[in-house]
């Protein structure tokens, strides 16, 4: 068979791969499909645009999401069932956040409303990009955004969403109350909770001499750190390694120094676990030790944060689970509750509790 005749074939197993990814998910990005499939950025495009034309998805900036009942009822020409419409934007369409999606999207076509979805990067100025193009457009009623809120960026940002005439629901993130911001709502996971529930795991399996290793970057390490280090003093653990650095940043030989690193404080620390933000970070410490002949859990016990991809470690990695699509639906639920009531309403910040996902990576300390 040609390469020409081979092409519609291709073609068609490829738009199979993307439906399937959306309907495991619920959002994919253009980038990642490319990366995973091996073909050009503009070739998926192209299979996004013409599975849009059959209503199967809703193209979004950077990706797609899978169409909600209410995009359905819209494109077959249905009534317009919402009563309002949400825009939401989110830092990545790809970790994490699709759980979120999902769950926001769940409770709007439940309660009426219609969500309208954008991808943006982790950098302030093109969340405020992506956030401006919805308000500017005038076609929504609130928002539901995930917006950088560290250091002047995150906080200029932070502040110009609380002076907008419509109302913003952050999402897994929260203004400090440094900023005294009234206006804006949140939901968020309690990440603080989840390190002390990391560092009380520990404590009832026998371990004493405890490290973290978090992801510089990232909004919810900070949390963590602060449950984990009043837990691990509250129980009178002994904190050894510490650090926050961002491993699948560094290229490869980077990055196998720094774990190297890594592993030998922890060796000369007598450290026997840790806690490990997120997940990624944690599965390239545990086959960095297996490759280093460690024998886990026997001689380190591994706790992750995200339960993303935990549970595909080599042991599977017990990790601090936050109920994201839980949040997706509280975000929606709290922003439905603003516009029905208006500014009557007290403004609520709601926090949820992660929880515990024990797995083989966890063992009882045994001299």
């Amino acid at each position: 068979m040609t390469d020409e005749e081979q092409a519609p074939r291709f073609g068609i197993s490829r738009r199979e791969r993307i439906m399937d990814e959306l309907r495991r998910i619920g959002a994919v990005r253009v980038a990642d499909l490319a990366r995973e499939l091996g073909v050009a950025e503009l070739t998926i495009r192209r299979d996004i645009g013409a599975l849009a034309d059959r209503g199967l998805l809703t193209r979004v900036h950077g990706g797609a999401t899978l169409r909600s009942a209410l995009d359905t009822a819209v494109v077959r020409g249905g009534p317009a069932a919402s009563r309002f419409r949400i825009g939401m934007v989110v830092p990545s369409l790809s970790y994490y956040w699709p759980q979120v999606v999902i769950g926001a999207r769940a409770a709007a076509t439940e309660l009426g409303a219609q969500l309208i979805l954008r991808g943006a990067s982790y950098a302030a100025d093109d969340q405020r990009r992506q956030i401006a193009s919805l308000v500017d457009a005038g076609t929504v009623h609130g928002l539901i955004v995930a917006p950088e809120s560290l250091g002047p960026d995150g906080h200029a940002l932070l502040q110009w969403l609380d002076a907008l005439p419509l109302p913003v629901v952050l999402v897994e993130r929260r203004a400090p109350s440094t900023l005294a911001l009234s206006g804006l709502e949140s939901v968020t996971t309690d990440h603080a909770f989840g390190g002390a529930l990391a560092a009380r795991h520990l404590f009832e399996l026998g371990h004493r001499r405890v490290g973290i290793l978090t992801s510089a970057p990232s909004p919810t390490s900070g949390r963590l750190r602060r449950g984990w280090d009043r837990a691990v003093d509250r129980l009178g653990l002994t904190a050894t390694v510490d650090r926050d650095v961002s491993l699948d940043r560094l290229d490869a030989e980077e990055r196998d120094a720094a774990v190297t690193a890594l592993l030998a404080e922890v060796r000369g620390t007598d450290t026997t676990a840790m806690l490990i933000h997120a997940d990624p970070q944690a599965l390239l410490v545990q086959q960095h030790a297996v490759d280093s002949g460690w024998s886990l859990p026997d001689e380190l016990s591994i706790v992750a944060y995200d339960d993303e991809v935990a549970e595909s470690g080599t042991p599977p990695i017990t990790a601090l689970r936050p109920p994201k699509q839980h949040v997706g639906r509280r975000a929606v639920e709290v922003l439905l509750a603003r516009l029905d009531e208006g500014r009557r309403r007290p403004v609520e910040r709601v926090q949820v509790v992660p929880s515990l996902h024990v797995r083989a990576s966890t063992a009882p300390y045994a001299e």
